[in-house]
């Protein structure tokens, strides 16, 4: 799914027609498509009424096409019109095909829109359009408010269908009217519009569907649009097949350093993270102390004992590391580290290539190791998450350092320390912001967050359309640094990986809050589990 401005889909729809495909055919597709999906979401209930509230512009268009293609499916349809001429066309065709119309300027007291909603079981929101300004004018915001009351009062209210948007929301800005109708589900036309994916209008968008209208597969001004928003089939269509003549090495290594004294969960959940993304093999290097207490919680891993100061990785740790790094497919570094000075020495000498130690013993187990120094090692694809990010602020020219295209996960204010920029800065423009730094660093950022951001450095773009609580929570990063790294090690593209992983893991969030009724109780572990059931459905 694309994501546009109001601006951008007008000037798609303006090339459309002028490339032959007429505005009348865009909404007869847009209605057509609509329907379809009332029909769809309406297949397991014994609904049968439907009502539409019609505004005067385009969506209101595709609402009455749609009107009028479920009363030939069967339904008993009814539109109440607002601002839009009695002789207008489309309202003919609905009156020729069986359905019932009601104007509001006949209907001044609002009782007849009360009797249209009595039996309604779906309601079409199709009275406002993307290109609305606020405050909405007097007649129009009447007519929502009443119906939000009327509804109020109804046992059993009509599902509500949002036609390309709310009615009330600024496609643009994201602001909403007071008297905008929260939809179940939110039909978007050909491209979700940015408003929708912003604050507070996502509250009342519900469910995203989209709608082809038939644009040219060939269209410039579609195109080049260069961010999308992750779906289930986008994400799918990502994913490895995974042959019957599979066996662990088809689906990679992924190397996890991670952990330390103070932060053992992050370790673990980084780890099974990984493995239930579907990598083969999972290799956790993590200080020697944390071994007793994370071999019995993954048993499936297999292990890197590292030299420890008071258990963190020290900076002689690197040797140990070595002949893990040539068999591994990809590598994480950061979950859980901690920040101590001797950790960020061990990952600037595993950046650079080289053990920063001068012939130093250290103690791993029992197993008595000299480090290697200046021991020379290539680095396999990276993902960098957490603290590892935090150190990587602390190393001069680190994003030249880094394998190439490697996939960054910082949230807000672990991208202030990598960028300088205030907290407040990154918020205010998070697509800008994640674009501008993928670009210069050359990796992939992952801005976590309500509507988390996947860049690229060649400016391609994806949006998670998902704000939620359940996700707010210690630990959930892991999680999502481990599938993405899992991802990595078992084939997929820095870009890929990173927004495969993003998707998984926020649609795992909202399956566990749905699961405890509550997103107040969701623990990173409740996300970790829930990954099975989000890759179940990706099959």
């Amino acid at each position: 799914m694309k994501l546009v401005t109001v601006a951008q889909m007008r000037e798609i729809e303006k090339e459309a027609d002028a490339n032959g495909l007429p505005y009348a055919e865009m909404m007869e597709n847009a209605g057509r498509g609509l329907a379809e999906i009332v029909n769809e979401v309406a297949f397991d209930d014994d609904w049968e009424e439907v009502l539409g509230l019609v505004g005067p512009g385009n969506n209101g268009g595709d609402t009455l096409v749609a009107l009028t293609h479920l009363v030939e499916a069967g339904w008993h349809a009814r539109a109440y019109v607002v601002k839009r001429k009695k002789k207008d066309e489309l309202v003919t065709r609905l009156i020729e095909a069986g359905g019932e119309v009601t104007f509001a300027d006949s209907d001044k007291d609002l009782s007849a829109l009360g009797m249209c909603f009595e039996s309604a079981d779906v309601l079409l929101d199709g009275l406002l359009g993307t290109g609305i300004k606020l405050p909405l004018k007097a007649e129009i915001a009447s007519v929502l408010e009443q119906s939000l009351f009327i509804m109020a009062e109804l046992e059993e209210p009509p599902y509500i269908i949002a036609v390309d948007c709310p009615s009330g929301v600024d496609c643009d800005s994201g602001e909403a009217a007071l008297e905008c109708l929260p939809a179940d589900l939110t039909v978007t036309m050909a491209a979700v519009k940015r408003g929708l994916l912003k604050l507070p209008a996502f509250e009342f968008v519900g469910d995203l569907a989209l709608v082809d209208i038939g644009l040219p597969d060939d269209l410039a001004s579609f195109c080049d649009l260069k961010t999308e928003v992750a779906d289930l089939d986008l994400v799918a269509g990502l994913l490895p097949e995974r042959g019957l003549d599979s066996h662990k090495g088809t689906f990679g290594t992924a190397l996890i350093v991670a952990g330390s004294i103070n932060y053992t969960g992050a370790a673990y959940l980084a780890g099974a993270a990984a493995y239930r993304s579907g990598a083969g093999l999972v290799t956790m290097a993590v200080p020697s102390p944390l071994h007793g207490v994370l071999a019995g919680q993954l048993p499936e891993a297999t292990w890197v004992l590292l030299p420890h100061e008071m258990g963190n990785i020290a900076g002689n740790a690197l040797s140990a590391l070595t002949k893990s790094l040539e068999s591994a497919s990809a590598l994480l570094v950061g979950p859980g580290l901690g920040l101590e000075a001797k950790t960020r020495e061990f990952l600037e000498g595993l950046l650079t290539g080289k053990s920063n130690a001068k012939k130093q013993t250290s103690q791993i187990g029992f197993v008595r190791q000299e480090a290697n120094e200046d021991a020379q090692i290539t680095l396999p694809p990276m993902v960098v998450d957490a603290d590892g990010l935090k150190l990587l602020a602390r190393i001069t020219d680190w994003h030249k350092l880094l394998s190439p295209l490697s996939v960054l996960t910082p949230h807000p204010g672990e991208m202030a320390a990598l960028t300088g920029l205030s907290k407040d800065e990154i918020q205010n423009d998070r697509e800008t912001i994640a674009a501008k730094f993928a670009r210069e660093w050359g990796h992939v950022v992952v801005l976590k967050g309500a509507f988390t951001v996947i860049a690229s450095p060649d400016g391609q773009m994806t949006v998670i359309p998902v704000a939620s609580p359940a996700l707010a929570r210690a630990g959930t990063g892991d999680v999502l640094a481990g599938l993405i790294v899992g991802l990595r090690a078992q084939g997929l593209d820095a870009y890929d990986a990173a927004v495969a992983g993003a998707y998984i893991h926020t649609e795992a969030g909202l399956i566990a809050a749905e699961d405890l009724g509550t997103t107040a109780s969701v623990l990173a572990s409740d996300v970790l589990n829930s990954i099975v059931d989000v890759m179940s459905e990706l099959e």
